[in-house]
Order: structure tokens, then sequence, then C-alpha cells
């Protein structure tokens, strides 16, 4: 095992195989879940004056508990447009200017009016400023808001808009090129034989990135054969990413290597500590990553989850790009580990995780039923009920 490449030092070395893609400038409407390019500065001071946070009536505070003669009244979007005199009020709602002369909100379940004058009714505002929310409480204009590499979320591009943009910079779609490999593979819903499997992997995997910018271009599926696997090759020359599935390994039938040296690309690793997912490669050919993931289904979702969306993101412009874990206690036992890094296919019970029983790397039932990975780090002796243990949530 001397040879296997650690998980994190392999996660590295792909993600220094390419810098962030191309800037460009999206309105708001078209860059929500992208990475920012630059950092995102207010234009805006957030609220522009001070306003409201209740209904009510805008008082002076040293003349409680009253009374007052109403003069008028501010709302969202339509201010009083004077400043109230002393012994003034104005009636008031969520969201509305205060009127000058004013500096406190008293809220309306707490007053008397008969439409003319108010008048206390109750304890009242406990001081100066109440129930007002002051001009940039938010933000003010020239506030660093937000941070190239963060992605936009939609309370940041919200917070974005609020600044006063209307187009961002973000860096572009990466685009994507799927290679599914073998003999075996029908297209769905195609017939199949004792010895044919449908091709179900690469349509995982572009549901995998559904949620990230990516353009995919699935390749569709190329015959075990050089000439086949460099024709593929060259159609996914324009691809910032060609990701080869199955074939990576070191069979008679596992063309995946060879081809890309073949058609000029180079490898820079392969095989790693990890289990399912040893066979993983990654080279790169012109301007392009490659990345040849295992054939086996549940081998090929953890590699992309732990390689393949990272790359993604970098590529995409993440400050941030690697997997987050969390943890989680363990429902029931699980054994000592051997000298790769385990990605066990896990269930959430209740406020606990435990491991799927069917583990195999082929086995798509089991990987349907897992909502998180289990990261068990190599050499781990066994853990134990109550233990607490890595988790990457797939749901």
């Amino acid at each position: 095992m001397s040879d296997l490449l650690p998980v994190l030092d392999a996660q590295r070395r792909l993600l220094a195989l390419a810098g962030p893609v191309e800037a460009q400038t999206l309105p708001v409407s078209q860059a929500a879940g992208r990475w920012l390019a630059d950092d995102i500065r207010a234009l805006r001071t957030q609220p522009d004056a001070d306003l409201s946070a209740m209904d009510g009536y805008a008082i002076r505070f040293a003349e409680l508990p009253g009374p007052w003669e109403l003069v008028g009244e501010s709302a969202a979007g339509s201010p009083l447009g004077t400043a109230i005199a002393p012994g003034e009020a104005a009636r008031i709602f969520t969201g509305a200017p205060v009127p000058g002369g004013a500096d406190t909100v008293m809220v309306q379940e707490e007053a008397a009016s008969d439409g003319k004058t108010l008048a206390l009714d109750g304890e009242g505002p406990s001081a100066k400023g109440a129930n007002i929310r002051k001009r940039g409480g938010d933000f003010d204009e020239g506030d660093n808001l937000l941070l190239a590499g963060e992605r936009l979320s939609p309370p940041r591009l919200a917070l974005a808009i609020a600044g006063g943009h209307g187009t961002l910079p973000v860096r572009r779609a990466v685009h994507v090129a799927l290679v599914s490999t073998g003999d075996e593979l029908v297209p769905p819903g195609k017939p199949t034989g004792p010895a044919q499997l449908p091709a179900s992997n690469a349509y995982m995997l572009a549901a995998q990135l559904a949620s990230l910018p990516v353009e995919i271009h699935d390749l569709g599926i190329v015959p075990d054969t050089m000439e086949a696997l460099a024709k593929a090759f060259a159609a996914s020359s324009k691809a910032d990413i060609i990701v080869t599935i199955g074939g990576a390994s070191v069979g008679d039938h596992d063309l995946v290597r060879p081809a890309l040296e073949e058609a000029g690309g180079i490898m820079e690793f392969w095989r790693i500590a990890m289990k399912p997912g040893k066979p993983l490669m990654a080279g790169t050919l012109g301007g392009a990553v490659v990345l040849g993931l295992p054939g086996n289904p549940a081998s090929a979702f953890v590699a992309a989850k732990l390689f393949l969306e990272p790359l993604v993101a970098a590529l995409s412009g993440a400050s941030h790009p690697l997997p987050r874990f969390h943890t989680a206690p363990l429902a029931s036992r699980l054994p000592a580990v051997g000298k790769r890094t385990e990605y066990l296919r896990g269930q959430r019970v209740g406020e606990t995780v435990e491991a799927i029983p069917q583990q195999s790397s082929a086995a798509l039932a089991a990987l349907a039923e897992a909502d998180v990975l289990i990261c068990r780090p190599a050499h781990e002796p066994a853990a134990e009920p109550g233990d607490r243990v890595d988790i990457l949530p797939l749901a």
C-alpha cells in the first residue's frame, strides 16, 4: 500500500492542476450559485434612514406619557415629509421612515388614540430609540459585503442586491465532459444481455453536479479500444474537466491511462488510499484536467464527491472547495480500519448514524439508501456506539 496516495494529498494535487476559469459579469437574476470573482462593496447604506421596526406612533421619548396631537402618518415608501414639533406625534408603520423630531416608536398595542390625540396606555417604550432600526444598522456605503471566492447563496445574493448591485462579477460555468467506457454498457432503457449493464454512472454524476455552475457534455458510451478513447479525448478538447468513468485500473481492457498518454496527456497521479475508489486517476490534457473515476457506481459516486465536486468548485473560484465534514455519534459498532481511509455509506438514525450493511462498491440499492458518508481514517481502531465519527451529508 506504500504507493497509494493519501486522500488529502491527492485532493491538493488535483486542485493544483488548474486555476479558476475566466470571470464574467452577470445580471443578479442569473448569478445565484456562482462564486464571486471579486469583492463586493456596498453602493448604498442599508437602511438609508431611521426606520420603524413596529406599527405604532413616532414620538419624543421625553414627552411620555403624552398626550400628543396626531399630525399625519408615515408609511413604507410614503414618509410624513415634515418633522414633528414638540407635543406632536405621527402614526407610523413597520419599515416607514421616522419623521424628524421623533426619537422613539411607541407600539400601537400600548397607545390610546381617537384619531386626533394620542396617549400612553401601557408600560410604553423602555428607552429612547426603542423600536427604531437605525440608519446604517445593516451596512454603510463602502462597506465590504462579500469576498471573492464566496458562493452566492440566496442570502448573499440578496445582500449584494440590497447593496445596490444589479450585476455581479462571477466565474463562468465550468465545462465538464463525461465519457463512459465499457463494452458491457448499453444506453438507459435498452434491453440488456447477461453480460451487459445500463449506463447509469454518467447520469448519476450529472445529477451530482446539477447544483453547481457547470455545463455537462455527455459523450456517451465509448468502446474499450484505444481508437475510440482517442476520439473521445479529441472531442473533449474544449472542456475544462474530462471525466472518464471506468477503465482506469490495470486490466487488459482498462485503457484510459494509455489512451490519455497516446493523446498527448500527462498522468499526474493514480491509486488513492481510499475505499471505495482506489483506482482513481488524475492528469491533464491540454488545458483540461482529466479525472478517471472507477466504474463501480459506489466507487464513482464517492470519488466524485471527494474529487470531482471540489474540482468544479475550485475551477469556479471557490476559496474553500474541499468538502466540510461534520461529526455524529454512532448507533452501532464499526470494526477497525485497514490501510485505506474508508467512506462507508450510512444513514441517520435520529441523532446518530450507522453504516448500511451492504458496502459493496457495485451495490446501487445500498448507495441509494445512504444519506451520509461515514469517514473512517486508515488504521483507526474499532468504534463503539456513542463514539463520534466524521460524516459527510449527502442529503
